[in-house]
Protein backbone atom coordinates (compact mmCIF):
# COMPACT_ATOMS: atom_id res chain seq x y z
CA UNK A 1 0.00 0.00 0.00
CA UNK A 2 2.60 2.71 1.32
CA UNK A 3 6.40 1.59 0.27
CA UNK A 4 8.99 4.37 1.07
CA UNK A 5 12.33 3.32 -0.47
CA UNK A 6 15.04 4.89 0.06
CA UNK A 7 14.42 7.99 1.27
CA UNK A 8 16.72 10.88 2.86
CA UNK A 9 15.82 14.33 2.95
CA UNK A 10 18.61 17.39 2.90
CA UNK A 11 17.50 21.12 4.20
CA UNK A 12 19.68 23.77 3.53
CA UNK A 13 19.84 26.50 6.29
CA UNK A 14 22.12 29.82 7.22
CA UNK A 15 24.53 27.44 8.99
CA UNK A 16 24.68 24.62 6.22
CA UNK A 17 22.88 21.45 5.45
CA UNK A 18 20.66 19.13 7.68
CA UNK A 19 19.77 15.72 6.86
CA UNK A 20 16.32 14.95 8.49
CA UNK A 21 16.19 11.85 6.64
CA UNK A 22 19.09 9.07 6.28
CA UNK A 23 17.61 6.14 3.43
CA UNK A 24 15.28 5.06 5.14
CA UNK A 25 12.54 2.61 4.04
CA UNK A 26 9.28 1.57 5.32
CA UNK A 27 6.83 -0.61 4.42
CA UNK A 28 3.00 -0.62 5.10
CA UNK A 29 0.19 -2.87 4.03
CA UNK A 30 -3.33 -2.33 3.13
CA UNK A 31 -5.84 -1.84 5.58
CA UNK A 32 -3.27 -1.79 8.99
CA UNK A 33 -1.55 0.84 11.41
CA UNK A 34 1.53 1.67 11.28
CA UNK A 35 3.19 3.42 13.62
CA UNK A 36 6.34 5.32 13.69
CA UNK A 37 8.19 6.76 17.21
CA UNK A 38 10.78 8.52 18.03
CA UNK A 39 12.16 11.33 20.67
CA UNK A 40 11.77 14.88 19.61
CA UNK A 41 14.37 15.42 16.76
CA UNK A 42 14.14 11.94 15.48
CA UNK A 43 12.71 13.24 12.06
CA UNK A 44 9.24 11.45 12.13
CA UNK A 45 7.33 14.30 11.51
CA UNK A 46 9.40 15.32 7.96
CA UNK A 47 9.04 11.29 7.28
CA UNK A 48 5.35 12.08 6.92
CA UNK A 49 5.05 15.16 5.52
CA UNK A 50 7.75 13.58 2.68
CA UNK A 51 4.84 10.60 2.55
CA UNK A 52 2.27 13.16 0.54
CA UNK A 53 5.25 15.47 -0.80
CA UNK A 54 4.50 18.45 1.77
CA UNK A 55 7.92 17.72 1.96
CA UNK A 56 9.67 16.51 -1.30
CA UNK A 57 12.53 13.89 -0.40
CA UNK A 58 16.06 14.72 -1.46
CA UNK A 59 16.45 10.94 -2.76
CA UNK A 60 14.43 7.82 -3.08
CA UNK A 61 10.90 6.89 -4.24
CA UNK A 62 7.14 7.02 -2.04
CA UNK A 63 4.99 4.68 -3.84
CA UNK A 64 1.53 4.59 -2.72
CA UNK A 65 -0.49 1.58 -4.64
CA UNK A 66 2.19 1.17 -7.14
CA UNK A 67 2.62 4.84 -8.28
CA UNK A 68 6.01 6.55 -7.93
CA UNK A 69 4.54 10.28 -5.99
CA UNK A 70 7.62 11.67 -6.65
CA UNK A 71 7.36 11.07 -10.41
CA UNK A 72 4.21 12.83 -11.12
CA UNK A 73 3.26 15.87 -12.36
CA UNK A 74 1.30 18.98 -10.15
CA UNK A 75 -2.17 17.79 -11.82
CA UNK A 76 -1.34 13.79 -10.81
CA UNK A 77 -0.17 14.64 -7.65
CA UNK A 78 -2.95 16.85 -6.70
CA UNK A 79 -5.49 13.75 -7.86
CA UNK A 80 -3.18 11.33 -5.73
CA UNK A 81 -3.42 13.69 -2.81
CA UNK A 82 -6.76 13.50 -2.71
CA UNK A 83 -6.81 9.81 -1.37
CA UNK A 84 -3.90 10.31 1.51
CA UNK A 85 -5.83 12.37 3.89
CA UNK A 86 -4.08 13.91 6.94
CA UNK A 87 -4.73 15.15 10.40
CA UNK A 88 -2.40 17.49 13.02
CA UNK A 89 -1.77 18.23 16.43
CA UNK A 90 -3.08 21.56 15.72
CA UNK A 91 -6.63 20.47 14.17
CA UNK A 92 -6.07 23.46 11.31
CA UNK A 93 -9.83 24.36 11.58
CA UNK A 94 -11.11 27.82 10.29
CA UNK A 95 -12.31 29.90 13.14
CA UNK A 96 -14.53 31.56 11.76
CA UNK A 97 -16.42 28.73 9.74
CA UNK A 98 -18.98 26.68 11.49
CA UNK A 99 -18.31 22.59 12.19
CA UNK A 100 -20.28 21.93 9.06
CA UNK A 101 -18.39 24.59 6.43
CA UNK A 102 -15.00 23.55 7.73
CA UNK A 103 -16.02 19.83 6.39
CA UNK A 104 -18.13 21.22 3.43
CA UNK A 105 -16.20 24.16 1.42
CA UNK A 106 -12.48 21.48 1.13
CA UNK A 107 -15.14 19.31 -0.68
CA UNK A 108 -16.64 21.94 -2.76
CA UNK A 109 -12.81 23.30 -3.61
CA UNK A 110 -12.22 19.86 -4.85
CA UNK A 111 -15.18 19.87 -7.14
CA UNK A 112 -17.80 17.80 -4.94
CA UNK A 113 -21.26 18.54 -5.65
CA UNK A 114 -23.38 20.30 -3.12
CA UNK A 115 -25.59 17.35 -3.02
CA UNK A 116 -22.89 14.98 -2.17
CA UNK A 117 -20.47 17.61 -0.12
CA UNK A 118 -23.76 17.53 1.60
CA UNK A 119 -24.04 13.82 2.45
CA UNK A 120 -20.62 13.68 3.29
CA UNK A 121 -20.62 16.24 5.84
CA UNK A 122 -23.31 14.55 7.41
CA UNK A 123 -22.20 10.95 7.03
CA UNK A 124 -18.45 11.68 8.56
CA UNK A 125 -19.87 14.13 11.39
CA UNK A 126 -22.00 10.62 12.48
CA UNK A 127 -18.89 8.59 12.37
CA UNK A 128 -16.74 10.39 14.42
CA UNK A 129 -19.76 11.42 17.22
CA UNK A 130 -20.42 15.06 16.12
CA UNK A 131 -23.33 15.40 14.66
CA UNK A 132 -25.15 17.61 17.02
CA UNK A 133 -22.09 20.28 16.72
CA UNK A 134 -22.61 20.84 12.97
CA UNK A 135 -23.23 24.79 13.84
CA UNK A 136 -20.67 25.34 16.38
CA UNK A 137 -17.59 27.41 15.56
CA UNK A 138 -14.47 25.98 16.71
CA UNK A 139 -14.03 28.36 19.70
CA UNK A 140 -17.43 26.38 21.39
CA UNK A 141 -15.67 23.13 21.16
CA UNK A 142 -13.21 21.04 23.25
CA UNK A 143 -9.72 20.21 22.09
CA UNK A 144 -10.98 16.50 21.47
CA UNK A 145 -13.56 17.51 19.37
CA UNK A 146 -11.44 19.81 17.03
CA UNK A 147 -9.44 17.19 16.37
CA UNK A 148 -12.81 15.22 15.61
CA UNK A 149 -13.75 17.91 12.73
CA UNK A 150 -10.61 17.46 11.53
CA UNK A 151 -10.78 14.13 11.46
CA UNK A 152 -14.15 14.31 9.65
CA UNK A 153 -12.79 16.48 7.33
CA UNK A 154 -9.98 14.40 6.17
CA UNK A 155 -12.73 11.02 6.18
CA UNK A 156 -14.37 13.07 3.34
CA UNK A 157 -12.71 13.15 1.08
CA UNK A 158 -12.72 9.20 1.55
CA UNK A 159 -9.15 8.26 1.11
CA UNK A 160 -7.24 5.29 0.70
CA UNK A 161 -4.60 6.40 3.40
CA UNK A 162 -4.55 7.94 6.58
CA UNK A 163 -1.48 10.17 7.84
CA UNK A 164 -1.45 11.39 11.65
CA UNK A 165 0.99 14.01 12.53
CA UNK A 166 0.94 13.89 16.61
CA UNK A 167 -2.73 13.62 16.80
CA UNK A 168 -3.52 12.72 20.20
CA UNK A 169 -0.20 15.03 21.96
CA UNK A 170 -2.14 17.89 22.32
CA UNK A 171 -5.10 15.97 24.16
CA UNK A 172 -5.63 14.88 27.95
CA UNK A 173 -4.91 11.28 28.53
CA UNK A 174 -8.83 10.64 28.31
CA UNK A 175 -9.36 12.73 25.09
CA UNK A 176 -6.60 11.00 23.87
CA UNK A 177 -7.94 7.28 24.80
CA UNK A 178 -11.34 8.39 22.51
CA UNK A 179 -9.49 9.25 19.50
CA UNK A 180 -7.31 6.79 19.66
CA UNK A 181 -10.32 4.22 19.44
CA UNK A 182 -12.07 6.16 17.26
CA UNK A 183 -9.13 5.92 14.77
CA UNK A 184 -9.30 1.84 16.21
CA UNK A 185 -13.05 2.29 14.22
CA UNK A 186 -12.27 3.98 11.37
CA UNK A 187 -9.52 1.61 10.62
CA UNK A 188 -11.87 -1.86 11.23
CA UNK A 189 -15.12 -0.14 9.52
CA UNK A 190 -13.82 2.19 6.61
CA UNK A 191 -10.32 -0.13 5.81
CA UNK A 192 -8.27 3.08 5.70
CA UNK A 193 -5.27 2.53 6.32
CA UNK A 194 -3.15 4.70 8.68
CA UNK A 195 0.37 5.85 8.98
CA UNK A 196 0.34 7.45 12.72
CA UNK A 197 3.42 9.41 13.89
CA UNK A 198 3.99 9.78 17.70
CA UNK A 199 6.34 9.96 20.89
CA UNK A 200 4.32 7.66 22.80
CA UNK A 201 4.79 4.30 23.10
CA UNK A 202 1.20 4.11 24.60
CA UNK A 203 -0.49 5.07 21.55
CA UNK A 204 1.57 2.68 19.73
CA UNK A 205 0.49 -0.06 22.22
CA UNK A 206 -3.20 0.56 21.86
CA UNK A 207 -3.69 0.66 17.95
CA UNK A 208 -0.58 0.14 15.77
CA UNK A 209 -0.12 -3.61 14.01
CA UNK A 210 3.44 -2.81 13.03
CA UNK A 211 5.88 0.01 14.51
CA UNK A 212 9.41 1.73 13.40
CA UNK A 213 11.49 3.17 15.93
CA UNK A 214 13.53 6.41 14.85
CA UNK A 215 16.19 8.13 15.68
CA UNK A 216 18.82 10.95 14.41
CA UNK A 217 16.81 10.22 10.88
CA UNK A 218 16.82 6.92 10.41
CA UNK A 219 14.83 3.53 11.11
CA UNK A 220 17.21 1.72 13.81
CA UNK A 221 14.61 -1.01 14.71
CA UNK A 222 10.82 -2.01 13.18
CA UNK A 223 8.77 -4.78 13.24
CA UNK A 224 5.13 -6.08 15.20
CA UNK A 225 4.25 -4.17 17.91
CA UNK A 226 4.21 -7.59 19.95
CA UNK A 227 8.04 -8.77 18.86
CA UNK A 228 8.89 -4.95 19.22
CA UNK A 229 7.49 -5.45 23.29
CA UNK A 230 8.90 -8.94 23.47
CA UNK A 231 12.39 -8.57 21.84
CA UNK A 232 13.27 -4.40 21.63
CA UNK A 233 17.17 -4.44 20.84
CA UNK A 234 18.08 -1.02 20.61
CA UNK A 235 18.76 0.81 23.54
CA UNK A 236 16.04 3.58 22.44
CA UNK A 237 13.75 1.07 21.96
CA UNK A 238 14.18 -0.70 25.31
CA UNK A 239 13.18 3.01 26.65
CA UNK A 240 9.62 3.22 25.07
CA UNK A 241 8.77 0.25 25.87
CA UNK A 242 10.03 0.02 29.37
CA UNK A 243 7.96 3.43 29.80
CA UNK A 244 4.83 1.36 30.32
CA UNK A 245 5.88 -0.81 33.19
CA UNK A 246 6.21 1.37 35.85
CA UNK A 247 7.76 0.19 39.40
CA UNK A 248 12.16 -0.21 38.33
CA UNK A 249 14.03 -1.91 41.39
CA UNK A 250 16.57 0.09 43.30
CA UNK A 251 19.64 -0.42 42.19
CA UNK A 252 21.33 -1.49 45.86
CA UNK A 253 18.34 -4.04 46.08
CA UNK A 254 19.32 -5.68 42.79
CA UNK A 255 22.50 -5.96 43.58
CA UNK A 256 22.11 -7.22 47.56
CA UNK A 257 19.42 -9.78 46.33
CA UNK A 258 21.85 -11.08 43.20
CA UNK A 259 23.66 -12.32 45.95
CA UNK A 260 21.34 -14.94 47.17
CA UNK A 261 20.09 -15.64 43.66
CA UNK A 262 18.29 -15.01 40.26
CA UNK A 263 16.64 -11.75 39.61
CA UNK A 264 14.77 -12.29 36.22
CA UNK A 265 12.81 -10.49 34.06
CA UNK A 266 9.33 -12.32 33.06
CA UNK A 267 7.44 -11.43 30.03
CA UNK A 268 3.45 -13.13 29.62
CA UNK A 269 2.19 -12.59 26.18
CA UNK A 270 -1.36 -13.83 24.90
CA UNK A 271 -2.27 -16.97 27.01
CA UNK A 272 0.21 -17.42 28.71
CA UNK A 273 -0.13 -14.19 30.61
CA UNK A 274 -3.37 -15.77 31.94
CA UNK A 275 -1.67 -18.85 33.34
CA UNK A 276 -1.20 -19.35 36.79
CA UNK A 277 2.85 -20.23 36.21
CA UNK A 278 4.53 -18.31 38.66
CA UNK A 279 2.66 -20.03 41.19
CA UNK A 280 3.26 -23.31 40.02
CA UNK A 281 7.08 -22.89 40.02
CA UNK A 282 7.00 -23.25 44.01
CA UNK A 283 4.85 -25.86 43.92
CA UNK A 284 6.84 -28.14 41.01
CA UNK A 285 10.62 -26.93 42.27
CA UNK A 286 12.58 -26.18 45.47
CA UNK A 287 12.61 -22.49 44.82
CA UNK A 288 11.08 -19.46 46.03
CA UNK A 289 9.49 -16.38 43.37
CA UNK A 290 9.30 -13.21 45.10
CA UNK A 291 8.03 -10.50 42.79
CA UNK A 292 9.35 -7.14 42.85
CA UNK A 293 7.87 -4.96 40.12
CA UNK A 294 5.83 -5.25 37.24
CA UNK A 295 1.88 -5.30 35.55
CA UNK A 296 -0.27 -6.45 32.61
CA UNK A 297 -1.09 -4.59 29.23
CA UNK A 298 -2.93 -4.84 26.89
CA UNK A 299 -1.65 -4.30 23.29
CA UNK A 300 -3.91 -4.05 20.05
CA UNK A 301 -4.78 -7.70 20.16
CA UNK A 302 -3.43 -9.44 22.82
CA UNK A 303 -2.41 -8.81 26.80
CA UNK A 304 1.67 -8.73 27.60
CA UNK A 305 2.95 -8.39 31.13
CA UNK A 306 6.37 -7.99 32.30
CA UNK A 307 7.51 -9.08 35.83
CA UNK A 308 10.96 -8.67 37.67
CA UNK A 309 11.03 -11.65 40.23
CA UNK A 310 13.23 -12.55 42.60
CA UNK A 311 14.23 -16.96 42.69
CA UNK A 312 15.68 -17.83 45.71
CA UNK A 313 17.37 -21.38 45.72
CA UNK A 314 20.37 -23.20 44.20
CA UNK A 315 21.57 -22.89 40.71
CA UNK A 316 20.13 -26.50 39.87
CA UNK A 317 16.65 -25.96 40.95
CA UNK A 318 16.55 -22.29 39.55
CA UNK A 319 17.62 -23.28 36.10
CA UNK A 320 14.56 -26.08 36.17
CA UNK A 321 12.30 -23.68 36.93
CA UNK A 322 13.26 -21.16 34.00
CA UNK A 323 13.27 -23.88 31.62
CA UNK A 324 9.62 -24.63 32.83
CA UNK A 325 8.54 -21.15 32.49
CA UNK A 326 9.88 -21.16 29.25
CA UNK A 327 8.48 -24.13 28.13
CA UNK A 328 4.93 -22.87 28.76
CA UNK A 329 5.48 -19.89 26.73
CA UNK A 330 7.16 -17.07 29.23
CA UNK A 331 10.19 -15.26 27.99
CA UNK A 332 12.87 -14.82 30.60
CA UNK A 333 15.67 -12.23 30.29
CA UNK A 334 18.21 -10.82 33.10
CA UNK A 335 17.34 -7.74 34.19
CA UNK A 336 18.56 -4.74 31.86
CA UNK A 337 19.46 -2.27 34.98
CA UNK A 338 21.00 0.22 31.75
CA UNK A 339 17.15 1.15 30.92
CA UNK A 340 14.73 3.22 33.62
CA UNK A 341 11.64 3.74 33.04
CA UNK A 342 10.98 6.97 34.36
CA UNK A 343 13.24 8.55 30.86
CA UNK A 344 11.41 11.12 29.94
CA UNK A 345 10.27 12.21 26.04
CA UNK A 346 10.96 15.88 25.16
Amino acid sequence: MIQLEHISKVFDGKKGQTQALKNVSLSVQKGEIFGVIGYSGAGKSTLVRCVNLLERPTEGRIMINDRDLTTLSNAQLNESRRKIGMIFQGFNLLSTATVYQNIFLPLKLTGVSKKEANERVVKYLRIVGLEDKQEAYPAQLSGGQKQRVAIARALAHEPEVLLSDEATSALDPDTTEAILDLLLKINRELNITILLITHEMHVIQKVCDHVAVMENGEVIESGSVLDIFTDPQHTTTKRFTSSLFKGDVPQDLLESLEQRGSVVTLSFVGNSSEEPALAAVSKKFDVYPNILSGNITQLKDQPFGRLVVFFEGNNDETTLAINYLESVGVKVEGVDKSVRSDYRVS
